[in-house]
């Protein structure tokens, strides 16, 4: 699924329980602290590329990019799959021999800096004009750690039939929490349910988010999770799972929403950008429309997930890299990347360009200018893990008791920072 990107595919799902949609985000984490900076190699440059990869047209898409790049430099860049990024990147860590270059999920950055794996070389690429919002996920210490390579984010996905058999028209799309519940208990009636989603942070965190809340304060450096504004997004997310016009995908015997709205069991999911590829490749009859997620008191809220080009502190071809990951992502670049894998570009440019391509999709894009990142804070992972475990009893357990628990957990985990 995703690949080791945020992306299509329900392996997404799967890993997003633990932290995003990344294979780095399956992980462990720290490695051996840098000592010193590498001798840095002269001519021509060999580099070593790690990546993971949803199927043969990113890695085509991808090598096909490092190929262009190479003939124009007169350097070499070698692009490997990892059959596991997370475990190939320890190894390579921690034998001194990492990639050059590497897909890196924006939940394990902080891990990745601690350690001191990473060259943080964002100030060399700041003039690329990214999204504010992956600018924010991506810095760590003050500093941007490195070039964000694509996005998605979390939108409302509708099944029309659905709506259209259930009365609905397009003026009743939800632009609230109120219209969600209305639209949601209509589309409820007999094997169908209005809303269903999968039982994560990942995806109730959007809820918090349009409350006016999140896990951290804005910098990272302070835990917030026990706020008034969180537990408003929970106790809204539980109002509506007691009424039964939102269920977790396991309740409706599907393993991720994109399943349910395909089996025609749910109305409504919330999901990512990839469900466009799966419903293409499992569920191809399902119409489909996407608008942004509701606004709550607190005004639009999403999530986004990321990866970005990593670097590694110990490569010998700093240089070479830091020019590959600018061509890399440029927005023509990101733009051809769209087209053959359906990833979004980090840029604004490429984003107001997306959104102008693919005007069904156009929602996704719009959440990049207001998306969360994950948090970023080293050690973190085990954290939002206690906290999906919390949430799949959601419809029962005191939303404040859940936050609180979070609180005390992410405080012990930034207080070891």
């Amino acid at each position: 699924m995703h690949t080791p990107n945020v992306r299509r595919s329900r392996a997404a799902i799967v890993c997003a329980a633990g932290v995003v949609l990344s294979l780095a985000a399956c992980g462990g984490g720290g490695f051996e602290e840098e000592s010193s900076a590498p001798q840095q190699s002269t001519g021509p440059s060999k580099l070593q590329i790690l990546i993971g990869t949803s199927g043969d047209a990113e890695t085509a898409a991808v090598k096909a990019a490092a190929d262009a790049w190479s003939k124009k430099t007169g350097n070499t860049a070698e692009v490997v799959v990892a059959s596991d990024l997370n475990q190939q990147l320890g190894q390579g860590f921690a034998g001194g021999t990492p990639p050059d270059i590497f897909y890196a999920d924006a939940a394990r950055i902080g891990d990745f800096a601690k350690a001191g794996n990473l060259l943080a070389y964002g100030d060399q690429v700041e003039d690329a004009g990214f999204l504010d919002s992956l600018v924010q996920t991506y810095t760590y210490d003050d500093k941007l750690q490195c070039a964000p390579k694509d996005f998605s984010t979390l939108a409302l996905i509708i099944n029309t039939d659905l709506w259209t058999k259930a009365g609905l028209t397009d003026a009743d799309i939800p632009k609230d929490w109120a219209g969600l519940e209305a639209a949601a208990t209509k589309l409820t009636n007999g094997k169908v349910t209005g809303l269903v989603v999968s039982g994560e942070w990942a995806r109730l965190g959007a809820f918090m988010k349009q409350a006016g809340g999140w896990v951290v304060n804005e910098d990272g450096t302070k835990v917030t999770a026990d706020s008034a504004e969180n537990v408003a997004g929970l106790a809204q997310a539980q109002k509506m799972l007691k009424a039964g016009t939102m269920k977790y995908a396991k309740e409706v015997d599907s393993g991720w929403g994109g399943e349910a709205l395909g089996k025609g069991v749910a109305g409504m999911t919330i999901e990512g950008n990839w469900i466009r590829g799966a419903l293409t490749k499992d569920f191809p009859n399902i119409k489909a429309k996407v608008v942004e997620l509701p606004e709550g008191p607190g005004g639009k809220g999403t999530l986004l997930f990321s990866n970005c080009w990593g670097i590694a502190a110990k490569s010998k071809s700093q240089a070479a890299a830091v020019d590959l990951v600018k061509s890399l992502t440029s927005t023509e670049q990101q733009m051809t990347f769209a087209k053959a894998f359906g990833v979004m570009p980090s840029t604004q440019d490429g984003s107001k360009q997306y959104a102008q391509e693919f005007p069904d999709d156009a929602a996704f894009a719009a959440g990049g200018e207001y998306g969360q990142g994950p948090v970023n804070a080293p050690g973190f992972d085990p954290v939002m893990a206690a906290f999906n475990t919390d949430l799949e009893q959601l419809r029962t357990k005191d939303p404040k008791a859940i936050l609180e628990s979070l609180q005390k957990n992410g405080d012990a985990a930034l207080g070891g920072k």
